[in-house]
C-alpha cells in the first residue's frame, strides 16, 4: 500500500501541493547542473574530432584519456558522498562543482598525452561525489514511490545534453576553427562548457537547501506531510522485507554487487554511445562539424521523451524490474542493427537512436533498484558503492571501442561485444526478487 494511502483527504492534499513545490523547486535547477555535469563529462567526444590531429594522438590515446577520468571517479565516489553526508549537500555539491568546473576548463592548456591524462583523472576525482550524492538527496525528499519519475525527470539531463551539447558543440568548433584569441575550436569548447559549471557551483550554495527542515519556501504542515511520509515509506518497506541499515552489511549483501555488475553493463553501452557517437556518425560520410552535431542530437531527442514515458510508467505500475530490463533490451537491438546496417545511413541512425533510447532508459530506471531497499543509514556508502562499480565501464568502454577500432578499422566488432554485455545485465534483473524492488 501506499503510505500517502492512509492519510486524511486533507494531509493528502497538503502533501500532493508540497510535492509539486518540491519538483519545481529542486529538478529544473538541478537538471542544469546535471545537464553541465555530463557535458563537461563527454565533451571529449566532439573535442576529439579537432584535438587528435592537432595534438598527434592516436584512437588508442584518446580511448585511455577519455577512459581515466572513472578511475579517479571510482576512487573517490564513497568518500565523497560520505563526506556529502557528513558537511551537508548544498556546501559539498558547490565545492565540487567549482573545482570539476576548473578542471573541465583547463582541458584547453592540455599539450601531451600524459597532461591529458592528468586533468581527466583529476576531473574525476572532482566528480565522483555529484551523482551518487543527488540519489541520496532525493531520497530525503521522496518517498520510494515518486523516485522512479523524479530520477527520469532528472537524468533526461543525459539526452538533453546530447540535445543540446551535439549542435553546441559542433557549432563552436565551426566558429572558432579561425582561431579567435590564439586558441583552437576545440580549447574553446572546453572553456566554454567548463566555465558555467563554476558559476552553477555557486549557485547550488545559495539555492539548495539540505533537507525538508531547511526549505523556507515550504509552510510548516507541508514540512511535517513530507517528513512524516518518508517515515511513513521507510517503516512500510522495513515491514515489507529486510533493509540493509549498514556499511558493512551492504558489503556482505549479494544484491548489492549483483546491482553493481547491472549498473556496469548499462553503462558500457552508455558511455560508448556518449564518446563516440560523434564518431560513428562521422565515418557515415559526415564531415561538416555542424551537421555531425544536429544529427548527434536526434538519438537523444527521442530518449528525453521515452526516459520520462518509461518513468512514469514504472511508478504508475508499482513495477520496476522488467521497466530496466525491455529498454534494455531495446537498446541491444539497437546496436546489433547499427553494426550490421553496411553503412546505410538511415539504418545506422535508427540502430543508433533505438541503442540510445534504450540504454538510457534503462539508466534512469535503474536507480529506483537500489534506493528501494537501502535503509537510510545505508544509502550515502551504498549508492556510492553501486555507482562506483558502474563507472568503471566509464574507463573500459571508450578504452576497449578505441582500441578496436585502432585494431580493426571499424567500431562494429565493439558494438557487438557492447551489446552482448547490455544483455547480460538484462538477464541479471531478472535475477533480482521482485519483493525486493516492486511495490
Amino acid at each position: 500500500m501506499n503510505p500517502s494511502e492512509t492519510l486524511n483527504a486533507p494531509r493528502q492534499d497538503i502533501l500532493d501541493g508540497a510535492y509539486k513545490k518540491a519538483v519545481w523547486r529542486l529538478i529544473p535547477f538541478i537538471f542544469v547542473c546535471y545537464l553541465f555535469n555530463y557535458l563537461d563529462r563527454v565533451n571529449v567526444g566532439f573535442a576529439k574530432l579537432e584535438m587528435l590531429d592537432a595534438l598527434g594522438l592516436s584512437e588508442t590515446v584518446y580511448g585511455l584519456g577519455a577512459g581515466i577520468f572513472f578511475i579517479g571517479y571510482v576512487l573517490c565516489g564513497v568518500p565523497s558522498n560520505l563526506m556529502l553526508h557528513k558537511v551537508g549537500a548544498r556546501r559539498w555539491i558547490a565545492l565540487l562543482m567549482l573545482v570539476w568546473g576548473a578542471l573541465s576548463a583547463c582541458l584547453m592548456f592540455v599539450s601531451t598525452p600524459q597532461s591529458f591524462y592528468t586533468l581527466r583523472f583529476f576531473t574525476g576525482v572532482a566528480e565522483a561525489g555529484f551523482f551518487p550524492g543527488i540519489v541520496l538527496y532525493f531520497t530525503r525528499w521522496f518517498p520510494a514511490d515518486k523516485r522512479g519519475q523524479v530520477m527520469a525527470l532528472f537524468m533526461s539531463a543525459i539526452p538533453v545534453s546530447g540535445v543540446l551539447g551535439g549542435p553546441l558543440s559542433g557549432w563552436m568548433l565551426q566558429h572558432f576553427a579561425a582561431g579567435q584569441g590564439g586558441l583552437a575550436g576545440w580549447q574553446w569548447l572546453f572553456l566554454l562548457q567548463g566555465l558555467p559549471t563554476v558559476l552553477l557551483g555557486l549557485g547550488v550554495y545559495f539555492y539548495l537547501n539540505d533537507g525538508i527542515a531547511q526549505a523556507r519556501w515550504l509552510s510548516a504542515e507541508e514540512k511535517t506531510a513530507m517528513q512524516q511520509a518518508l517515515i511513513d515509506d521507510e517503516a512500510r518497506r522495513a515491514a515489507q522485507r529486510p533493509m540493509e541499515q549498514s556499511f558493512a552489511s551492504v558489503l556482505g549483501n549479494v544484491n548489492v554487487w549483483m546491482l553493481g555488475a547491472i549498473y556496469f553493463a548499462i553503462q558500457m553501452g552508455v558511455y560508448a554511445i556518449n564518446f563516440w557517437l560523434p564518431s560513428i556518425i562521422k565515418g557515415l560520410g559526415f564531415q561538416n562539424a555542424g551537421a555531425i552535431g544536429w544529427l548527434s542530437a536526434l538519438p537523444y531527442l527521442a530518449a528525453c521523451f521515452f526516459m520520462v514515458w518509461v518513468g512514469r510508467s514504472g511508478d504508475r505500475r508499482g513495477e520496476r524490474r522488467w521497466h530496466v530490463v525491455l529498454p534494455l533490451l531495446m537498446g541491444v537491438a539497437g546496436l546489433l542493427l547499427a553494426a550490421n546496417s553496411g553503412g546505410v545511413v538511415w539504418l545506422s541512425m535508427l540502430g543508433l537512436t533505438l541503442a540510445t533510447m534504450g540504454a538510457l532508459a534503462g539508466l534512469s530506471m535503474f536507480w529506483p533498484l537500489p534506493t528501494a531497499f537501502l535503509g537510510s543509514a545505508a544509502a550515502a556508502a551504498g549508492l556510492a558503492l553501486i555507482n562506483s562499480l558502474g563507472q568503471v565501464a566509464g574507463f573500459v568502454s571508450p578504452f576497449l571501442v578505441g582500441w578496436i577500432k585502432d585494431l580493426t578499422h571499424s567500431t562494429d566488432p565493439a558494438l557487438y561485444i557492447l551489446s552482448g554485455v547490455m544483455l547480460a545485465g538484462a538477464l541479471l534483473v531478472l535475477r533480482i526478487p521482485p519483493r525486493l524492488v516492486n511495490r
